[in-house]
């Protein structure tokens, strides 16, 4: 059985499998879409994987319901308690609710108010805290000192990349096999997932890495072969600001082909145009890797491409290209 402190290099194939057993009760097979304007508008023959569908409106569900119903009854006894900007919080308040366990969670005061609605809504308790890694993890150091829930970190935990990897394991049975897999990074939870099932089942699929200009220590990291941290981004995709940790560093650094970077407005565009080409209404995070492609057609161009679409958790009265 998997736990927090179980080494990253230790996981296997068949860690994602029991993981996708475990979850499936509490999770959706998300479809994967297509559109012939963005096909054509590419060059790329382009399968979006809707995470934006899944329960609590992103695929972070995964990876805390693996580690939530993955612990043993002792150790859900108190509970379960993490840091995020949004969507590892409110999926952890779900899958904690789904097993009947109190959840804790910390949350930047500039977090999005969907986001923080729903957390509440699943039943998590919020303690605030300023937007930044360092006040994030000194608040969260005192809430779990005074909880005693078990920590699950948004992205650094085995448990969860575990989980995250069930995400590509899907996308590839739904579309019969890719050239490339385009994915958001952050933390690297996502693609660290990615990571594990593909180096496993399809070696032969190229993981590329997509982040905002403004919020590119993964993309510098990458480039300078060690991770650098930044404590407070500012973009507009902001389920991207927090840094990579060694746990994530470990798949990305082996796994990873390219990491991609777009503008602010090259996301806003994006986003939009996936609304208009899919019907898809997504967070900016989950727009970053259209806008890469759409920056680097030339790497794609003639190749099959998943793109996972990691959330849909956006306030419909703020969305971007809308000024007032």
């Amino acid at each position: 059985m998997l736990d927090a402190t179980t080494a990253v290099d230790t996981l296997t194939i068949d860690d994602m499998r029991a993981a996708h057993e475990r979850i499936r009760p509490h999770v959706r097979r998300t479809p994967v879409l297509q559109s012939e304007f963005l096909n054509d508008l590419t060059g790329a023959e382009l399968f979006f994987k809707c995470e934006n569908l899944q329960e609590a409106g992103a695929f972070k569900v995964r990876g805390a319901c693996n580690a939530v119903f993955g612990l043993s009854e002792d150790m859900a006894e108190a509970g379960v308690c993490t840091h995020s900007s949004g969507n590892h919080a409110l999926s952890l308040s779900y899958a904690a609710g789904r097993r009947g366990i109190p959840c804790n969670v910390v949350m930047p005061r500039t977090a999005p108010q969907a986001k923080k609605d729903a957390v509440r809504r699943y039943g998590g308790i919020i303690t605030e805290c300023e937007p930044s890694t360092s006040s994030r993890e000194a608040v969260f150091a005192e809430v779990q000192a005074r909880t005693g829930g078990e920590f699950v970190h948004p992205y650094n935990d085995p448990r969860v990349i575990a989980g995250q990897a069930t995400c590509s394991a899907e996308l590839l049975d739904q579309t019969g096999g890719l050239d490339a897999v385009v994915a958001p990074i952050g933390g690297g939870g996502m693609i660290s997932g990615t990571c594990l099932t593909l180096s496993s089942v399809a070696p032969e699929t190229a993981i590329y890495a997509a982040e905002p200009e403004q919020a590119d220590d993964a993309a510098r990291s990458f480039r300078a072969g060690h991770i650098i941290a930044d404590d407070a981004p500012e973009t507009i995709a902001d389920g991207l600001k927090v840094p990579l940790k060694e746990n994530t560093w470990h798949f990305v650094s082996r796994f990873v082909t390219d990491v991609q970077t777009a503008s602010e407005q090259e996301i806003i565009d994006a986003m939009k145009l996936t609304w208009k080409a899919l019907r898809v209404v997504m967070e900016p995070s989950s727009a970053v890797p259209l806008a890469t492609i759409l920056k680097n057609r030339d790497v794609y161009a003639g190749k099959r491409v998943g793109v996972i679409i990691t959330g849909g958790n956006v306030d419909l009265d703020k969305l971007p290209w809308i000024k007032g």
